[in-house]
């Protein structure tokens, strides 16, 4: 997780690696986020982080004077939201003035302290950061464990117990609960809540979040002897679940030790491992030292606040959908504990939990009477028209409820088109969107790009059999492929080639032309595996087959590059109608390029279009392509736009024009032609007349020249 890493980062910096740093300070946001507190900057770095023994003067004076050798890491920054931005305006000398800890930040990011310094910043999620943080120089994710991680991180959990196998089994069987492990803290929690049942003999696992939470609550709080105790226990409970929920509201979760309201609820929290406590700050000048407490975790703040909103009296059955709301994009979601949704939803299909409803105090009649304006609420619900975001988030939240009449109406609602471009997929997502589609009747069409979903999830979405079609990263679908050839899975291997869709294809980075390289591969190994399953001795990937459109965008420096090598593999698209290669940060492919291109027309049979505007070609290059161009049978646009072509090259163009029997449009905008390319190419249009419009304006073709051609033939455009 981010603050292992962090730490990991410390300890690394204190064996000398990140030795361009002689300072690494680190902060736990929860500690200094208090919205009253004040620190000056010297208090923060020389008195909470870090006491010298002596010479804190001149060590801060060193630091201010070589910020660039100071690395601030400031973990768990969602912790410092609240409903305002961050300010603008600083104190007159903010390195050396008391500040809050948001105008200290505030500082460090406009550059008005430690300019030069580097600022490590963790949060969950990232685009918690992005509201706050507008131009960071890098963003790095944390996707969690992959599956053969959550296993080994299990099996060394219960490394030595005698149970050992039969935990990561337990685990594992149940598939919703092992999702979440992809995350460090919930896999801890899932393996202490299997020791407990290992130890106690059950067979199974609770089989969602709510009912996770609440028997970890329970073993907590429960061995107690006295009925007095368990009383004073469950009071206690519901004290902190206030807490949990008054906090979150104010976007935080930790407090002043001071402000709790009784001893006992103190150190119930403290004794359950509900909180944690630590030290404030101290300032130089007063000397003395304030204690807080924490949520031990984020999650158990969200359960707890979700468990105050079953408890309070004054919140009545309707208002509680209020707090359900699913986001839009125009609207916030009601609070900063994203969680509480799903364990609220949870916690209204509890009637048949006897510890639940001892501890809520509410007879069954409530809740099913709660759990029916839950429903209505889901029914009035426009599912077809949600965001990505928020259809997984009521996703959750059904699969909490563990109601089959929810999902088979939410599964009846989707739209058959669905898109994920772009929103990062948990396991977690994909396991709850898997048990809805395969719920459904209708036929889905998947977008899974940019989604860093891990491969069993492409692949268990992906073998879905109403799923008909399905896009997602060409890197991680050729792994997949390789993977299930490896184990001869060949019947899913089929069925997913059949499904994947590739057309448009936009290659950006040197691994999408390298992923597009490897799909071609790809073809004479399925060759061979559907040799090997069903004798046929051919097969075309129909991704392959009926690529239509390639956009190639790698900009100046890979530009040349990574086009010589898309070039080999050109002639394996059969249907391949346009190729574009016009980009703003222009590819720049040359006259080699250019050659190259040419060298490979007679396998492009099927191409239309062929925009090879913006990319430095001469009349080197120009010649190269007028030579080949005729082979080109289908081809109906030519765009030569903005290049450096001179006269030679537009009368080599010029000279194969009526050859070029397809041809509708040609564009030789800006490039340097003058008057007699321009004549060149008007005397050979009058022998072509399947050419519709010539494109030809020119700063070098005086203006005269080019309105006397355009009353000699109305096709050229100026």
């Amino acid at each position: 997780g981010k603050s292992i890493l962090v730490q990991k980062i410390c300890q690394d910096w204190s064996n000398g690696e990140f030795s361009q740093f002689e300072f690494v300070f680190w902060f736990d946001c929860k500690q200094v986020s208090l919205p009253e507190k004040r620190y000056r900057l010297k208090d923060l770095l020389l008195e909470f982080f870090v006491k010298p023994q002596e010479g804190s003067k001149e060590i801060f004076e060193y630091i201010l004077q070589n910020p660039a050798k100071v690395l601030l890491v400031f973990d768990g920054f969602e912790e410092l939201h609240d409903h305002e931005n961050f300010p603008r305006s600083l104190a007159s000398q903010p390195e050396k003035d008391l500040c809050s800890i948001k105008e200290l930040l505030s500082g460090l990011m406009q550059k008005k302290i430690l300019n030069g310094c580097t600022l490590l910043l963790t949060a969950r999620p990232k685009d918690k950061v992005y509201q706050y943080v507008s131009k960071v120089d890098k963003t790095i994710e944390i996707v969690g464990f992959s599956p053969q991680q959550r296993e080994l991180y299990i099996t060394r959990y219960f490394e030595g117990l005698p149970y050992c196998e039969n935990a990561l089994k337990l685990i594992k069987e149940c598939e919703y609960l092992f999702s979440h492990c992809y995350s460090p803290v919930m896999c801890r929690f899932v393996c202490f809540l299997c020791e407990t049942a290992l130890e106690m003999g059950d067979k199974s696992l609770p089989s969602t979040l709510t009912t996770v939470f609440l028997k970890f609550v329970q073993q907590k709080i429960i061995p107690m002897k006295t009925d007095v105790a368990a009383t004073q226990n469950q009071e206690s409970l519901a004290t902190l679940a206030r807490i949990a929920w008054y906090l979150g509201e104010k976007h935080q979760s930790a407090m002043k030790s001071g402000l709790l309201p009784s001893k006992e609820v103190k150190e119930f929290a403290l004794k359950n491992g509900f909180f944690l406590p630590f030290a404030f700050p101290r300032h130089s000048d007063s000397g003395e030292e304030e204690f807080g407490c924490t949520f031990s975790d984020f999650v158990i703040q969200n359960f707890l606040g979700a468990l105050h909103l079953m408890l309070a009296e004054e919140i009545k059955d309707k208002s509680l959908t209020k707090y359900l709301s699913f986001p839009s994009k125009k609207k916030k979601p009601y609070s900063w504990l994203d969680l509480v949704p799903r364990f609220l939803a949870g916690f209204l299909f509890l009637q048949d939990d006897l510890y639940f409803c001892s501890l809520s105090n509410k007879d069954v009649k409530q809740l099913i009477k709660k759990q029916k304006t839950f429903l209505k609420y889901i029914r009035r619900l426009p599912i077809n028209d949600f965001s990505p975001g928020r259809l997984l988030e009521l996703l959750h939240c059904i699969h909490e409820t563990q109601s089959n009449y929810l999902l088979e109406h939410v599964a009846l609602r989707l739209k058959p088109d669905m898109s994920f471009l772009g929103v990062v997929l948990t396991p977690a997502d994909v396991h709850v969107l898997h048990s809805v589609l395969k719920r459904s009747r209708r036929e889905f069409s998947l977008d899974l790009r940019n989604s860093s979903i891990d491969m069993q999830g492409l692949k268990d979405l992906v073998g879905l059999k109403n799923v008909a079609s399905f896009r997602a990263s060409l890197g991680d679908t050729v792994r997949l492929w390789k993977s299930l050839e490896q184990t001869k899975d060949y019947e899913l291997l089929r069925a997913s080639t059949e499904k994947f869709v590739l057309d448009p294809f936009k290659a950006k980075t040197m691994k999408d032309v390298s992923d597009l390289s490897d799909l071609v591969e790809m073809q004479e190994m399925m060759i061979h595996c559907v040799q090997d399953a069903s004798g046929c001795s051919s097969y075309e990937i129909p991704a392959i087959k009926n690529l239509r459109k390639l956009e190639f965008a790698l900009g100046p420096v890979c530009g040349l590059q990574g086009f010589l090598k898309l070039v080999e593999i050109l002639a394996a698209f059969p249907s391949l109608q346009h190729l574009d290669l016009d980009a703003l940060s222009e590819n720049g492919i040359g006259d080699e390029g250019a050659k190259s291109l040419s060298e490979v027309f007679p396998t492009l049979t099927s191409l239309e279009t062929l925009n090879l505007s913006q990319n430095k070609i001469t009349d080197v290059g120009a010649e190269k392509l007028a030579t080949a161009l005729p082979s080109l049978s289908s081809l109906k646009t030519l765009s030569l736009y903005n290049n450096s072509i001179c006269d030679f090259g537009a009368e080599n163009l010029a000279k194969v024009l009526p050859a070029m029997t397809s041809l509708r449009v040609l564009d030789v905008q800006y490039n340097k032609i003058t008057g007699v390319g321009a004549q060149q190419l008007t005397d050979s249009l009058r022998k072509c007349p399947h050419i519709k419009n010539l494109v030809m304006w020119n700063p070098t073709i005086p203006y005269g020249v080019l309105e006397h051609l355009q009353q000699l033939d109305s096709r050229i455009s100026v």
